[in-house]
Protein backbone atom coordinates (compact mmCIF):
# COMPACT_ATOMS: atom_id res chain seq x y z
CA UNK A 1 0.00 0.00 0.00
CA UNK A 2 1.23 3.42 -1.21
CA UNK A 3 0.83 5.96 1.46
CA UNK A 4 -1.32 8.14 -0.96
CA UNK A 5 -3.54 4.70 -1.07
CA UNK A 6 -3.72 4.54 2.75
CA UNK A 7 -4.32 8.17 3.56
CA UNK A 8 -7.20 7.69 0.80
CA UNK A 9 -8.21 4.53 2.24
CA UNK A 10 -8.51 6.23 5.85
CA UNK A 11 -9.73 9.44 5.26
CA UNK A 12 -6.48 11.26 6.12
CA UNK A 13 -5.12 14.42 4.28
CA UNK A 14 -1.60 14.25 2.64
CA UNK A 15 0.56 17.25 2.16
CA UNK A 16 4.08 16.78 0.14
CA UNK A 17 6.47 19.09 0.84
CA UNK A 18 9.11 19.17 -1.82
CA UNK A 19 13.09 20.65 -0.63
CA UNK A 20 16.60 20.75 -2.42
CA UNK A 21 19.56 20.05 -0.49
CA UNK A 22 22.95 21.65 -0.65
CA UNK A 23 24.12 19.62 -3.01
CA UNK A 24 21.50 19.54 -5.13
CA UNK A 25 19.10 16.61 -4.19
CA UNK A 26 15.39 16.93 -5.12
CA UNK A 27 13.43 15.19 -1.54
CA UNK A 28 10.56 15.24 -0.32
CA UNK A 29 9.16 15.32 3.41
CA UNK A 30 5.01 13.75 3.81
CA UNK A 31 2.68 15.04 6.01
CA UNK A 32 0.14 13.05 6.95
CA UNK A 33 -3.37 13.65 9.15
CA UNK A 34 -6.10 12.53 10.50
CA UNK A 35 -8.99 14.30 11.10
CA UNK A 36 -8.28 15.68 14.67
CA UNK A 37 -5.92 18.17 14.84
CA UNK A 38 -2.70 16.93 16.40
CA UNK A 39 -1.77 17.57 19.66
CA UNK A 40 1.27 16.18 20.21
CA UNK A 41 4.50 17.62 18.77
CA UNK A 42 5.89 16.49 14.96
CA UNK A 43 7.62 13.18 14.73
CA UNK A 44 9.89 12.26 11.41
CA UNK A 45 10.00 8.72 10.10
CA UNK A 46 13.38 8.09 8.45
CA UNK A 47 13.24 4.74 5.92
CA UNK A 48 16.17 2.92 6.01
CA UNK A 49 18.12 1.27 2.82
CA UNK A 50 16.82 0.96 -0.86
CA UNK A 51 13.29 1.21 0.44
CA UNK A 52 11.01 4.39 0.79
CA UNK A 53 8.66 6.16 2.87
CA UNK A 54 5.65 3.55 2.04
CA UNK A 55 7.56 1.08 4.10
CA UNK A 56 6.23 2.21 7.45
CA UNK A 57 2.64 1.63 5.33
CA UNK A 58 2.29 -1.96 5.50
CA UNK A 59 -1.24 -3.32 4.73
CA UNK A 60 -2.01 -4.17 8.36
CA UNK A 61 -4.90 -3.12 9.99
CA UNK A 62 -2.87 -0.74 12.27
CA UNK A 63 0.48 0.70 10.90
CA UNK A 64 2.92 2.93 13.11
CA UNK A 65 1.35 5.72 11.46
CA UNK A 66 -2.32 5.50 12.34
CA UNK A 67 -0.33 4.46 15.69
CA UNK A 68 1.04 7.89 15.89
CA UNK A 69 -1.99 9.75 14.59
CA UNK A 70 -4.02 7.80 16.87
CA UNK A 71 -1.66 9.23 19.88
CA UNK A 72 -2.19 12.43 18.95
CA UNK A 73 1.41 13.37 16.81
CA UNK A 74 1.93 15.32 13.65
CA UNK A 75 3.32 12.66 11.24
CA UNK A 76 6.08 13.62 9.17
CA UNK A 77 7.73 10.90 6.46
CA UNK A 78 11.20 11.92 4.98
CA UNK A 79 12.20 10.20 1.74
CA UNK A 80 15.99 10.91 1.48
CA UNK A 81 18.27 10.13 -1.30
CA UNK A 82 18.44 6.44 -0.54
CA UNK A 83 14.54 6.02 -1.81
CA UNK A 84 13.37 4.00 -4.31
CA UNK A 85 11.00 7.13 -5.84
CA UNK A 86 14.17 8.99 -6.39
CA UNK A 87 16.57 7.76 -9.65
CA UNK A 88 19.21 5.42 -8.37
CA UNK A 89 22.25 7.07 -7.00
CA UNK A 90 25.61 6.20 -5.58
CA UNK A 91 24.72 7.67 -1.91
CA UNK A 92 27.00 7.41 1.18
CA UNK A 93 25.64 7.65 4.99
CA UNK A 94 27.72 10.35 5.09
CA UNK A 95 25.60 12.61 2.38
CA UNK A 96 22.40 11.59 4.18
CA UNK A 97 23.76 12.70 7.61
CA UNK A 98 25.31 16.13 6.09
CA UNK A 99 22.30 16.92 3.58
CA UNK A 100 19.48 14.84 3.82
CA UNK A 101 18.52 14.62 7.33
CA UNK A 102 19.40 18.26 8.15
CA UNK A 103 17.33 19.46 5.86
CA UNK A 104 14.46 17.58 6.53
CA UNK A 105 14.35 18.78 10.13
CA UNK A 106 14.62 22.22 8.85
CA UNK A 107 11.81 21.84 6.72
CA UNK A 108 9.39 20.16 9.18
CA UNK A 109 9.87 22.72 11.71
CA UNK A 110 9.63 25.35 9.10
CA UNK A 111 5.89 23.75 8.13
CA UNK A 112 5.07 23.71 11.32
CA UNK A 113 6.59 26.36 13.74
CA UNK A 114 7.64 24.13 16.01
CA UNK A 115 11.22 24.32 17.88
CA UNK A 116 11.16 20.75 18.62
CA UNK A 117 10.22 17.48 17.12
CA UNK A 118 11.11 13.94 17.54
CA UNK A 119 12.47 10.79 15.23
CA UNK A 120 11.39 7.28 14.24
CA UNK A 121 14.13 6.20 12.67
CA UNK A 122 14.76 2.56 10.58
CA UNK A 123 18.33 0.86 9.53
CA UNK A 124 20.30 3.05 7.29
CA UNK A 125 17.85 5.83 7.92
CA UNK A 126 19.03 5.25 11.61
CA UNK A 127 22.34 5.46 11.01
CA UNK A 128 22.80 8.19 8.88
CA UNK A 129 20.24 10.08 11.19
CA UNK A 130 22.65 9.40 14.30
CA UNK A 131 25.64 11.14 12.13
CA UNK A 132 23.73 13.93 12.27
CA UNK A 133 22.55 13.77 15.69
CA UNK A 134 26.10 13.00 16.88
CA UNK A 135 27.57 15.73 14.94
CA UNK A 136 25.32 18.35 16.32
CA UNK A 137 23.37 19.06 12.79
CA UNK A 138 19.57 18.43 14.16
CA UNK A 139 19.49 20.54 17.68
CA UNK A 140 16.29 20.57 17.14
CA UNK A 141 15.20 16.73 17.88
CA UNK A 142 14.77 16.24 21.37
CA UNK A 143 13.87 12.31 21.26
CA UNK A 144 14.78 9.87 18.75
CA UNK A 145 13.60 6.09 18.52
CA UNK A 146 15.99 4.50 16.83
CA UNK A 147 15.27 0.47 15.19
CA UNK A 148 17.85 -2.29 14.52
CA UNK A 149 21.17 -0.37 14.00
CA UNK A 150 22.42 3.30 15.16
CA UNK A 151 26.36 3.28 15.74
CA UNK A 152 27.63 -0.01 16.34
CA UNK A 153 26.67 -2.11 13.49
CA UNK A 154 27.11 -5.84 13.69
CA UNK A 155 25.98 -8.30 11.66
CA UNK A 156 25.88 -12.30 11.50
CA UNK A 157 28.89 -14.56 10.68
CA UNK A 158 27.20 -14.94 7.19
CA UNK A 159 27.08 -11.59 6.31
CA UNK A 160 30.12 -10.85 7.41
CA UNK A 161 31.57 -13.19 5.01
CA UNK A 162 29.30 -12.12 2.32
CA UNK A 163 30.83 -8.69 3.15
CA UNK A 164 34.61 -9.40 3.54
CA UNK A 165 34.63 -11.79 0.39
CA UNK A 166 31.51 -11.40 -2.09
CA UNK A 167 31.66 -7.70 -2.08
CA UNK A 168 34.62 -6.99 -3.71
CA UNK A 169 33.88 -9.59 -6.88
CA UNK A 170 30.40 -8.20 -7.20
CA UNK A 171 31.15 -4.60 -7.19
CA UNK A 172 33.61 -4.85 -10.14
CA UNK A 173 30.59 -6.02 -11.75
CA UNK A 174 28.29 -3.80 -10.94
CA UNK A 175 27.30 -0.66 -8.89
CA UNK A 176 24.38 -1.87 -7.45
CA UNK A 177 22.18 -4.37 -5.91
CA UNK A 178 18.24 -4.84 -6.82
CA UNK A 179 15.91 -7.42 -5.44
CA UNK A 180 13.82 -6.74 -8.47
CA UNK A 181 15.78 -8.52 -10.21
CA UNK A 182 14.04 -11.60 -8.30
CA UNK A 183 10.81 -10.83 -10.93
CA UNK A 184 13.42 -8.96 -13.80
CA UNK A 185 16.62 -9.41 -14.35
CA UNK A 186 18.21 -7.07 -16.87
CA UNK A 187 21.98 -7.78 -17.35
CA UNK A 188 24.12 -10.93 -17.76
CA UNK A 189 24.97 -9.84 -13.61
CA UNK A 190 21.80 -9.62 -12.36
CA UNK A 191 20.57 -12.95 -14.37
CA UNK A 192 23.72 -14.88 -12.07
CA UNK A 193 22.50 -13.15 -8.69
CA UNK A 194 18.48 -13.44 -9.52
CA UNK A 195 19.94 -17.80 -10.63
CA UNK A 196 21.99 -18.16 -7.61
CA UNK A 197 19.65 -16.88 -5.01
CA UNK A 198 16.65 -19.28 -6.86
CA UNK A 199 18.86 -21.74 -6.34
CA UNK A 200 19.53 -21.63 -2.37
CA UNK A 201 16.82 -19.75 -0.95
CA UNK A 202 13.36 -21.95 -0.79
CA UNK A 203 11.79 -20.07 1.90
CA UNK A 204 8.29 -18.99 -0.12
CA UNK A 205 7.66 -18.52 -3.54
CA UNK A 206 8.12 -14.39 -3.03
CA UNK A 207 11.02 -13.53 -5.73
CA UNK A 208 11.31 -10.22 -4.17
CA UNK A 209 11.28 -11.66 -0.51
CA UNK A 210 14.14 -14.10 -1.42
CA UNK A 211 16.23 -11.75 -2.92
CA UNK A 212 15.81 -9.41 0.15
CA UNK A 213 17.86 -11.99 2.30
CA UNK A 214 20.22 -12.44 0.24
CA UNK A 215 20.88 -8.74 -0.52
CA UNK A 216 20.72 -7.61 3.20
CA UNK A 217 21.25 -10.47 5.43
CA UNK A 218 21.96 -14.27 6.36
CA UNK A 219 18.60 -15.97 7.07
CA UNK A 220 15.58 -17.47 5.07
CA UNK A 221 14.38 -14.89 5.43
CA UNK A 222 16.54 -12.15 7.02
CA UNK A 223 14.82 -9.28 7.67
CA UNK A 224 11.37 -10.79 8.87
CA UNK A 225 9.61 -13.73 9.96
CA UNK A 226 7.32 -15.22 7.81
CA UNK A 227 4.79 -16.01 10.56
CA UNK A 228 4.76 -12.18 11.80
CA UNK A 229 3.60 -11.44 7.98
CA UNK A 230 -0.15 -11.08 6.97
CA UNK A 231 -0.44 -12.20 3.20
CA UNK A 232 -1.29 -9.19 1.83
CA UNK A 233 1.95 -7.57 3.87
CA UNK A 234 3.99 -10.33 2.01
CA UNK A 235 3.03 -9.89 -1.35
CA UNK A 236 3.19 -5.89 -1.14
CA UNK A 237 6.75 -6.39 -0.31
CA UNK A 238 7.41 -7.07 -4.24
CA UNK A 239 7.55 -3.89 -4.92
CA UNK A 240 8.99 -2.12 -2.11
CA UNK A 241 12.64 -2.69 -2.61
CA UNK A 242 14.97 -1.87 -5.50
CA UNK A 243 18.46 -0.62 -6.03
CA UNK A 244 21.07 0.06 -3.35
CA UNK A 245 24.29 0.60 -4.18
CA UNK A 246 27.24 -1.27 -3.27
CA UNK A 247 29.44 1.82 -2.88
CA UNK A 248 27.03 1.91 0.61
CA UNK A 249 28.13 -1.69 1.63
CA UNK A 250 31.36 -0.61 1.29
CA UNK A 251 30.97 1.74 3.80
CA UNK A 252 28.88 -0.26 6.28
CA UNK A 253 31.42 -3.13 5.56
CA UNK A 254 34.71 -0.75 7.06
CA UNK A 255 32.33 -0.07 10.14
CA UNK A 256 31.25 -3.44 10.85
CA UNK A 257 35.11 -4.47 11.01
CA UNK A 258 36.00 -1.56 13.18
CA UNK A 259 33.49 -1.85 15.61
CA UNK A 260 31.33 1.63 15.36
CA UNK A 261 30.06 3.57 12.44
CA UNK A 262 32.82 5.23 10.59
CA UNK A 263 32.59 8.50 7.78
CA UNK A 264 33.33 7.38 3.77
CA UNK A 265 33.98 10.84 2.87
CA UNK A 266 35.71 14.08 3.89
CA UNK A 267 32.97 16.68 5.27
CA UNK A 268 34.02 18.97 7.67
CA UNK A 269 30.39 18.81 9.01
CA UNK A 270 31.03 15.37 10.57
CA UNK A 271 33.82 13.28 12.32
CA UNK A 272 36.01 10.54 11.00
CA UNK A 273 34.15 8.28 13.10
CA UNK A 274 31.27 7.82 15.58
CA UNK A 275 30.51 6.29 19.00
CA UNK A 276 33.32 6.64 20.58
CA UNK A 277 33.22 10.68 21.32
CA UNK A 278 30.46 11.96 23.40
CA UNK A 279 27.37 12.74 21.47
CA UNK A 280 27.11 16.55 20.24
CA UNK A 281 23.33 16.21 20.71
CA UNK A 282 20.89 16.24 23.75
CA UNK A 283 18.46 14.08 22.43
CA UNK A 284 17.32 10.61 24.49
CA UNK A 285 17.68 7.67 22.95
CA UNK A 286 15.52 4.79 23.19
CA UNK A 287 16.83 1.83 20.59
CA UNK A 288 14.73 -1.01 19.46
CA UNK A 289 16.16 -3.73 18.46
CA UNK A 290 14.51 -7.49 17.17
CA UNK A 291 15.92 -10.40 19.13
CA UNK A 292 15.68 -13.02 15.80
CA UNK A 293 16.98 -9.71 13.46
CA UNK A 294 19.31 -11.44 11.22
CA UNK A 295 20.40 -8.22 9.14
CA UNK A 296 21.85 -6.95 12.29
CA UNK A 297 22.10 -8.18 15.43
CA UNK A 298 20.50 -7.07 18.23
CA UNK A 299 23.93 -6.53 19.68
CA UNK A 300 24.44 -3.95 17.81
CA UNK A 301 21.85 -1.41 19.87
CA UNK A 302 22.99 -3.35 23.05
CA UNK A 303 26.92 -2.10 22.28
CA UNK A 304 25.15 1.48 21.31
CA UNK A 305 23.40 1.56 24.97
CA UNK A 306 26.22 0.85 26.38
CA UNK A 307 28.05 3.62 24.81
CA UNK A 308 25.16 5.82 25.71
CA UNK A 309 25.03 4.73 29.33
CA UNK A 310 29.03 5.63 29.54
CA UNK A 311 27.45 9.52 29.90
CA UNK A 312 24.08 9.06 30.90
CA UNK A 313 22.89 5.72 32.57
CA UNK A 314 19.45 6.76 33.59
CA UNK A 315 18.19 8.29 30.27
CA UNK A 316 18.22 6.64 27.54
CA UNK A 317 16.13 3.02 26.95
CA UNK A 318 16.97 -0.30 25.44
CA UNK A 319 14.14 -3.13 24.36
CA UNK A 320 14.82 -5.72 22.74
CA UNK A 321 11.93 -7.95 20.83
CA UNK A 322 11.27 -11.35 21.71
CA UNK A 323 10.05 -12.77 18.31
CA UNK A 324 10.61 -10.05 16.18
CA UNK A 325 13.90 -9.67 13.23
CA UNK A 326 14.30 -6.48 11.49
CA UNK A 327 11.08 -4.53 9.58
CA UNK A 328 8.77 -7.07 11.01
CA UNK A 329 9.05 -4.28 14.10
CA UNK A 330 6.99 -2.37 11.86
CA UNK A 331 5.02 -4.39 9.44
CA UNK A 332 3.95 -7.76 11.36
CA UNK A 333 0.57 -8.38 12.19
CA UNK A 334 0.90 -7.65 15.65
CA UNK A 335 3.12 -4.98 15.98
CA UNK A 336 -0.03 -2.66 16.56
CA UNK A 337 0.30 -4.54 20.43
CA UNK A 338 3.72 -5.77 20.75
CA UNK A 339 5.84 -2.77 19.56
CA UNK A 340 3.91 0.41 18.69
CA UNK A 341 2.81 1.18 22.26
CA UNK A 342 6.37 1.03 23.31
CA UNK A 343 7.87 3.52 20.66
CA UNK A 344 4.68 5.76 21.50
CA UNK A 345 5.36 5.60 25.04
CA UNK A 346 9.39 6.13 24.64
CA UNK A 347 8.35 9.43 22.69
CA UNK A 348 5.80 10.53 24.86
CA UNK A 349 8.40 10.55 27.85
CA UNK A 350 10.23 13.19 25.99
CA UNK A 351 7.18 15.89 25.75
Amino acid sequence: MTIAAMAKAKGYSLNTVHFTTADGKQLNVINVRAKQVPDKSPVLLVHGAGVRADIFCAPVETSIVDALLEAGYDVWLENWRASIDFPANEWTLDQAAVFDHPAAVNVVCEQTGAQQIKALIHCQGSTSFCMSAAAGLVPQVNAIVSNAVSLHPMVPKWSNFKLSYMLPVVRKLTDYLNPQWGKHAPTAMAKVISAMVSMTHHECNNPVCKQVSFTYGSGFPALWSHENLNEATHDWLRDEFAAVPLRFFTQITASIKKGNLLSAEKFDQIPTEFGVKPLATNARFSLFAGQDNLCFLPQSQEKTFEYLCQTDSDRHALFILKGYGHLDVFMGKRAAEDVFPLMIEELDKSA
